[in-house]
């Protein structure tokens, strides 16, 4: 299992996708405001992610 890294953008759940903004020990912290329908969405800008339960989209320097 690759885990990700601070700046990488993972996705989760249904679609959800985020910047990862720090890294713990069995989950991420992630910033969801990057979505185009972040506002729509109706959800808290950050939250936890399990590192079983995400994709990392791309890494830092891929940007």
């Amino acid at each position: 299992m690759k885990i990700a890294e601070v700046g990488n953008v993972v996705e989760f759940k249904e679609g959800l996708q985020g910047i990862v903004e720090k890294v713990n020990e069995n989950s991420v912290i992630v910033d969801l405001t990057i979505m185009e329908n972040f506002h729509e969405l109706e959800i808290e800008e950050k939250t936890v992610v399990n590192h079983k339960r995400y994709k990392i989209l791309n890494h830092p320097n891929e940007i």
